[in-house]
């Protein structure tokens, strides 16, 4: 059993480690967004679904030494494509459909290793169980999942911050190689006379395992709904922590770590789930979890938010793996147990990743994941007493009430709603009919710009964009000595064109294109613009990267995604091109505010090795800025030579200095350092 119990480890370890490092790698790409996580969820489950039916019709369709031949084969086949990176020229150009692109390039660049690895931990039980005739290979199914959280834990504080990209890249490889070496030997292993030795009688099993009685097709279904459930709450809660913090791997992590510990606990431990024991916790997870949605506007703590919906996912997903569990058949039917795990898991991805961005015109996965989650409960206990079942109406009352609660004020005062790969988009109107008629473009909870309806006031630049008080604003009367050239990556709702004059150009560069669409339909900035308009589609940085020098007066990074600002606008290599697009007198400004990440620290790092001037704005509101819709901000202002100007010197201080935090590079970038300890609202 040990070099069974070694080939599994060593698999799903990697298995679960090249998640998070392949989505790092590409997430730049595609604008930082956290849909890139979920689309890459959606592949690894569709790859551990393809593994795991490729096992079972290898144990069933094909005799064990042409078993053996034909996966060793797509073994040897497999190193070839080592090292593990995707190719640049799959970097996307304009606006181009982002999710087909990303499944692409997954397949082309791991899909063959992974799909091997999906493979390994069924196939190598049923071998071993062949070989053995023993009835518990379920324990190795266990072992493969504890190696799996192994895997994901050691990435966000072990490897990420110590290795760059292409160190990773290097060191999985390797690793990968190992592991064909070890499934080889385990193949031929296999192959050798089986012991005769009579199986000793396992008493943990269920009578249905004792009796090999194949399962029904209700049995099946009932298999891939609780799958499938498990599967949505884990996408949709990752979707509800990343959408507005940001998209990095330990928050892609925590979730899943959460999902797999609760596989283990419960294959592992089968004693651990009693259902009597397991309903009132569940019940008040999912009371929990119904809560926090109905309070989300003001509910936007992390040392509050993450523990209660983590907590929630991690009980809901014991009940859903225990009542699995349960349900479990005999060895000689394990591998189609994990076609329908892994079929649920795939579906749970598709509705997450596919449909709800297609059907839903906001992030009402969530809802929809909690409200499955009660029905399944109510299903697996209606024989209970009249206490449970009234528990049960009860919760399924309350979570209808605070779904509709949460639905309502997304679509309350809303002139338009729509969303995409890159996150929902809300227009939302305020004092409609009065001088102070107002509406704002918001993603998530952020406010991406705010514009009054009526004439003189809508010309005004509001929000993180006043004229006296933001560091833009400074940096635009600093400059406005004749025509100027201005950079903006981030649209928005196009505030920053309030401040051109005749013969000014306004370059926009915008990668979401129902930004622009709004921002033309619902504002008037750009229509009211007195100099030129250009905005160029796709990722601010690459679009850059293949244009020539625009000789800009001042660069804006504007970059928002919900209150998540895409690394890879905060490197070495992004502020080298800056500068490079910029005049020698030119101004970057970098806009960091942000309730979840102190971001200054790290421009603080960039500057200082870079040899470049910066200088931190930063405006807290008061009553005053209130009734004038101006918000507290934080920019830094970055220059070649120190800044002149007596209303920047006046109101900018000086970049806090950590010394922990190292200056970021694409190949190397650490936001769990930088989150707040303390982030909370506005």
């Amino acid at each position: 059993m040990p070099l069974y119990a070694i080939t599994i480890f060593l698999s799903a370890f990697l298995l679960f480690q090249i998640q998070p490092m392949i989505a790092k790698m590409i997430l730049p790409w595609f604008g930082g967004s956290s849909a890139v996580w979920i689309t890459c969820m959606l592949f690894f489950q569709t790859g551990l679904l393809g593994g795991y039916l490729y096992a079972h019709a290898l144990v069933r369709y094909l005799r064990p030494g042409a078993q053996r031949i034909l996966h060793a084969g797509l073994l040897v086949a497999s190193l070839f494509l080592l090292p593990i990176a995707p190719a640049t020229g799959w970097k996307p150009e304009g606006s181009v459909e982002p999710i087909a692109r990303i499944l692409g390039l997954l397949a082309v660049s791991a899909g063959l290793p992974y799909f091997l690895l999906s493979a390994t931990s069924p196939l190598m039980q049923a071998w071993y169980s062949k070989k053995y005739r023993a009835a518990l290979p379920y324990r190795l199914f266990a072992l493969s999942n504890l190696a799996s959280l192994a895997g994901l834990l050691s990435y966000p504080f072990l490897i990420e911050p110590r290795a760059a990209v292409t160190q990773q890249s290097f060191g999985w490889s390797t690793g990968y190689a190992l592991f064909v070496v070890l499934c080889l030997i385990t193949a031929g292993f296999s192959a050798a006379s089986r012991q005769t030795t009579a199986p000793r009688p396992d008493e943990s099993l269920t009578a249905c395992e004792q009796a090999s009685v194949p399962p029904a097709v209700r049995e099946l279904l009932v298999w891939w709904l609780l799958a499938g459930c498990a599967s949505i709450l884990l996408l949709a809660v990752t979707n509800h922590l990343t959408q507005n913090v940001t998209s990095i791997p330990f928050l892609w992590i925590l979730p899943l770590s959460l999902y797999l510990l609760s596989f283990i606990l419960c294959f592992d431990f089968e004693g651990l789930y009693q259902r009597g024991y397991y309903f009132w916790p569940v019940v008040i997870a999912l009371g929990g979890m119904s809560w926090g949605l109905a309070k989300w506007k003001s509910f936007n703590s992390l040392p509050l938010l993450i523990p209660l919906f983590c907590a929630g996912l991690f009980i809901c997903c014991m009940f859903c793996h225990g009542e699995l569990v349960k349900r479990k058949p005999a060895p000689k039917y394990l591998t189609l147990f994990y076609v329908m795990l892994s079929a649920g898991g795939v579906a749970g991805g598709l509705f997450v990743g596919l449909i709800a961005p297609t059907v839903f015109p906001a992030y009402f996965e969530l809802p929809a994941g909690v409200l499955m989650a009660v029905l399944l409960l109510a299903l697996v206990n209606f024989r209970k007493g009249w206490i449970t079942k009234a528990a049960c109406v009860l919760l399924l009352a309350g979570v209808v009430y605070a779904s509709g609660y949460y639905v309502h004020s997304l679509i309350h005062s809303v002139r338009a709603m729509v969303r995409n790969f890159y996150g929902g988009l809300r227009v939302v109107e305020y004092d409609t009919g009065t001088p102070d008629e107002s509406r704002s473009l918001v993603h998530g909870s952020i406010i991406h710009g705010l514009q009054f309806v009526l004439p003189p006031r809508r010309t005004e630049p509001l929000t993180y964009y006043e004229r006296n008080s933001s560091g833009v604003g400074l940096a635009m009367q600093s400059l406005r000595k004749s025509s100027v050239r201005v950079g903006v990556i981030g649209l928005g709702a196009g505030t920053l064109a309030a401040y051109a004059e005749p013969g000014d150009v306004f370059r926009f560069y915008e990668i979401n294109p129902l930004v622009p669409e709004l921002a033309r339909r619902e504002f008037t900035y750009l229509s009211d613009c007195k100099g030129t308009v250009e905005i160029v589609m796709g990722d601010g940085r690459l679009s850059l990267e293949r244009e020539a020098d625009q000789a800009f007066n001042l660069l804006a990074v504007d970059a928002f995604s919900g209150d998540s600002i895409p690394a890879h606008l905060l490197t070495r290599q992004a502020l080298e091109l800056y500068f490079r697009h910029l005049r020698p007198d030119g101004i970057l400004a970098l806009h960091i505010t942000n309730m979840h990440l102190d971001l200054a620290p790290v421009v603080c790092a960039l500057t200082r090795e870079l040899g470049r001037q910066a200088v931190l704005v930063s405006h807290e509101k008061d009553d005053d800025d209130e009734e004038h819709e101006v918000y507290s901000s934080d920019w830094v202002l970055v220059s070649r030579h120190p800044l002149q100007d007596a209303h920047i010197q006046k109101a900018s201080g000086a970049l806090p200095f950590r010394p922990d935090v190292r200056a970021w590079t694409d190949d190397y970038s650490n936001l769990f350092q930088i989150l707040k300890k303390h982030a909370g609202g506005d």
